[in-house]
């Protein structure tokens, strides 16, 4: 039964990295943030143990250039740099990728790293990712969402982007990774939804990104049609959902299409705040008490 595991692989080894990890049906199982690769190891041994995987990875992959721009992250930047989504440059006079992390992770994992390969029972995929330009093509944004620690941006400004960041994820992944059910997503609403500092985005990017990449890692298993490959296997590639009409204005909306369940959410993410004894069960068993959802 094969897993689809996103990672939001820190280039080192001091800073965090997101691990996600959905079933075979593609509901999500698993989501943390680690540091080390013994760590990440650790977990990948615990939520997918021996079955075939399929990685999406949100960090430079295959490297082979010794100074400036892969081609894919041209490829990137010119399709989405009007988007604010363009691609950081990666090479190996760079040290955090002399060799990449996420190419030594996929070779000490047995994952094949051509995106020519495609899974299957007895094999193992990992490929690279890009979460801003995904979420550009899978959202329908016309910039993306700032929902980062940047100079200028306060907790409020970060703590709205992260609603609409969570409200998009909800309504165009919610229901195949059973996102509605999930315990630790609630925590995840009720954290961003309620948080005081910086801090208490920060601690969260990675481990939502990596939701992102496990969806993407299902895409690329279930829905390769939907898939594009900027670059090559030799020379370095990033997938994409998909790319943007050249021709297209940018007026599409940053706003989530109405969703039925979006004020369920946001109540109880303010019944918690309110009495943070509860846990997200119980919160959500009151909000429906008092909408009448178990008395009808």
């Amino acid at each position: 039964m094969t897993r689809h595991v996103g990672i939001d692989l820190a280039w080192g080894t001091t800073a965090r990295t997101g691990v996600a990890v959905l079933d075979e049906g593609g509901r999500l199982v698993h989501s943390s943030s680690v540091v080390t690769d013994a760590q990440i190891d650790d977990l990948l041994a615990e939520h997918v143990g021996t079955a075939p995987v399929v990685a999406a990875i949100d960090a430079p992959l295959v490297v082979p250039n010794a100074t400036g721009m892969r081609e894919a992250e041209r490829l990137v930047t010119r399709h989405f740099g009007r988007f604010s989504a363009g691609a950081y440059p990666a090479n190996r006079a760079n040290p955090h990728f002399d060799p990449p992390r996420a190419e030594c992770l996929a070779h000490r994992h047995g994952w094949a790293t051509d995106p020519g390969v495609r899974p299957d029972d007895a094999t193992s995929v990992a490929v690279e990712v890009y979460p801003h330009p995904a979420m550009v093509m899978l959202f329908g944004l016309d910039r993306v969402l700032p929902y980062k620690a940047r100079r200028g941006r306060d907790v409020a400004s970060r703590t709205a982007a992260w609603q609409l960041l969570l409200d998009h994820l909800d309504r165009v992944a919610g229901t195949l990774l059973g996102l509605p059910s999930n315990p630790r997503w609630a925590e995840i609403r009720h954290a961003t939804a309620t948080a005081r500092r910086p801090v208490d985005l920060d601690r969260l990017e990675d481990e939502v990104d990596a939701i992102v990449c496990a969806y993407l890692a299902w895409l690329w298993h279930h829905e390769p049609e939907r898939m594009v490959v900027l670059g090559t296997a030799a020379d370095g590639y990033i997938v994409v959902p998909g790319l943007p009409d050249p021709h297209e204005a940018r007026s599409r909306p940053t706003t989530p299409r109405r969703d039925p369940d979006a004020a369920r959410r946001r109540a109880v993410d303010a019944v918690l705040a309110e009495m943070p004894m509860l846990t997200p069960e119980a919160a959500q068993r009151l909000v429906a008490i008092v909408s009448g959802e178990l008395l009808a």
